[in-house]
């Protein structure tokens, strides 16, 4: 998992967004604004559907003007591409098919409530304009929210 302070995993994957579903890689966002990264374990599910619409509600700003927000989730594609519609979000859906940016981010669980292997954990990392971690939070329990507030901090240095 990489730690605050070091270069931030880099990757490429099918995104979801305005321009239909498109691979891209974590550096076509970085440059000139931070990169907010939220893991998120599934579409459509409750918990998810706040979150992200939180981000499009309340941090509007991040996705626009301060910063670069990215959703994450092992969903397909095209999941994505239905759910991003369907909740009107205005910044991408990183489509991580293999689970291998959820591993090299160390966030790859299991959760034995819910009997679903290799999704991932509800976590958010930004990552500065230059490729590094600049805050890490992860969830214990998958029905926990960020603190959008210290999201919005963290960009906001």
């Amino acid at each position: 998992m990489p730690a605050v302070g070091t270069d931030a995993p880099t990757f490429s994957a099918p995104v979801a967004d305005d321009d239909g579903i498109t691979p891209r890689s974590l550096e076509a966002y970085l440059g000139e604004t931070p990169t907010v990264l939220a893991f998120f374990p599934a579409a459509f599910s409750s918990t998810c559907t706040t979150e992200l619409c939180t981000f499009r509600d309340s941090l509007a700003p991040l996705a626009t003007d301060d910063a670069t927000v990215l959703g994450i989730s092992t969903d397909l594609p095209w999941a994505l591409a239905e759910f991003r519609e369907a909740e009107s979000l205005p910044f991408p859906l990183v489509a991580d098919n293999d689970g291998s940016i959820c591993r090299a981010y160390g966030v790859e669980t299991r959760y034995e409530r819910l009997g679903i292997d290799g999704v991932a954990r509800r976590s958010v990392f930004v990552v500065d304009a230059d490729g590094a971690v600049s805050y890490r939070w992860l969830a214990d329990d998958p029905g926990r929210e960020p603190d959008y507030e210290a999201v919005e901090a963290a960009v906001e240095h």
